[in-house]
C-alpha cells in the first residue's frame, strides 16, 4: 500500500531541475572579502541599446502603433540622443562608475555617446549587436558566431575584450553559458538567484553570476509592471538598505541596480532614481562599496585563489 509520504517523495523526485547551480543555503556560508571590509558591493549598469527600425523585438510605450512607428521609435532615440548623457552624468556626479551594457550597434549609431562613457571609465558588458536581437533560435555554431563577433568589436574598440555578458532580452538557449565560457567572457549579468556572485557550471569552465536585478530595472518594472518613479525609487532606498543591515564582512553581498538612457534618461524619472542614487553615495565608507561587475569578478577570483592557496599550503 502506498503511504502518503513515499508519493509526495516520489513527486518530488519527479520535478525537473537544471545542473547550472546547485542548492545553496545563504546561512550554510561564507562569500569573498570586499575591498577595504566593505559589506555591500553597489553597481548601476545603464543599457545603452540600438534597435532595428520596423524589424525584431523592440521595447514600447504605446502597444498597437501602426507601421511606420515613429512614435516608439523615437521614444527609444531619446535615450542615445538625451538621456544617457544625463544619466551618466549623474552617476560620475555621485562617484558611481557607470557599467554600460552595451549594444554593439551603438558604436556606429551613436558614437559620441560611446566615446563619453569611455571617458568616464565605464565598464562595457557585451549586451548584444542590437537589442532588436535575441539569442533564441540560434545554433550552437551561429550562437558562438554572434558572441565572438560582440566581444570582437569591443576588443577592438575599447582595446581589450569585455569580461562580462548580459544577453539582450534575458534569452538563452540550451549552449548560452557553456558557449560564454567558451568565447572568453568570465561573468554574466542576467540572473538573480541569489544575494552573492554564484558560479555556474560549464562544459569548459566555471561561469561567475553576479546579481543581476530583476525588480530594481526600470524596463521590468516601470515599464512591464507600470510601476511610478517614486515607488521605483523607494524600492531601491529600501532594498539598499535591507542588503545594508544584512551584509557582514564575513558574509559580503552585492545590489545591482538596472536602468535604461531611454526610461530612467527621462527628466521626470531621473529626478527620482537621483534621490535614491544620493541615498546610496551618502553611506559610501559606511561599509558600501560603488563599483563595477569586473571587480567583483576579480575580488571573487581573488578569493577563490586565497582558498586554494590555503588548502595546499
Amino acid at each position: 500500500m502506498t503511504t502518503e509520504s513515499t508519493t509526495t517523495a516520489s513527486i518530488a523526485r519527479s520535478i525537473a531541475a537544471h545542473d547550472r547551480y546547485p542548492y545553496s543555503a545563504i546561512t550554510a556560508r561564507v562569500g569573498t572579502a570586499w575591498p577595504n571590509g566593505a559589506r555591500l558591493a553597489v553597481y548601476v549598469a545603464v543599457g545603452i541599446e540600438d534597435y532595428h527600425f520596423g524589424d525584431g523585438h523592440t521595447e514600447n510605450l504605446l502597444d498597437g502603433v501602426a507601421a511606420p512607428d515613429l512614435v516608439n521609435a523615437s521614444w527609444r532615440d531619446y535615450g542615445n540622443r538625451v538621456g544617457a548623457f544625463r544619466l551618466l552624468a549623474r552617476l560620475d556626479r555621485l562617484g558611481i562608475p557607470p557599467t554600460v551594457l552595451l549594444n554593439t550597434a551603438v558604436y556606429d549609431s551613436a558614437p559620441d555617446l560611446v566615446a563619453e562613457a569611455r571617458r568616464l571609465d565605464a565598464e562595457f558588458v557585451a549586451h548584444g549587436i542590437s537589442n532588436s536581437d535575441s539569442l533564441v533560435g540560434l545554433d550552437e555554431q551561429a550562437e558562438r558566431a554572434y558572441l565572438s563577433a560582440v566581444a570582437a568589436r569591443i576588443e577592438a574598440e575599447e582595446g581589450s575584450a569585455p569580461l562580462g555578458w548580459s544577453s539582450p532580452w534575458l534569452s538563452h538557449t540550451e549552449n548560452t553559458l557553456d558557449l560564454l565560457g567558451e568565447t572568453g567572457y568570465g561573468y554574466l549579468l542576467d540572473l538573480r538567484m541569489d544575494d552573492q556572485p554564484t558560479w555556474l557550471t560549464t562544459r569548459s569552465q566555471p561561469l561567475l553570476s553576479v546579481p543581476y536585478a530583476l525588480e530594481l530595472n526600470d524596463s521590468t518594472s516601470m515599464i512591464g509592471r507600470h510601476v511610478g518613479p517614486v515607488e521605483f525609487s523607494t524600492m531601491i532606498i529600501d532594498e539598499f538598505e535591507e542588503l545594508l543591515a544584512a551584509a557582514t564582512v564575513e558574509q559580503p553581498l552585492v545590489l545591482s541596480i538596472v536602468v535604461h538612457s531611454f526610461i530612467s534618461g527621462v527628466p521626470f524619472r531621473l529626478r527620482q532614481l537621483t534621490r535614491a542614487l544620493e541615498h546610496i553615495a551618502a553611506r559610501t565608507g559606511d561599509g558600501v562599496w560603488l563599483t563595477q561587475p569586473r571587480h567583483i569578478h576579480s575580488a571573487v577570483q581573488a578569493g577563490l585563489l586565497a582558498d586554494e592557496g590555503v588548502r595546499h599550503d
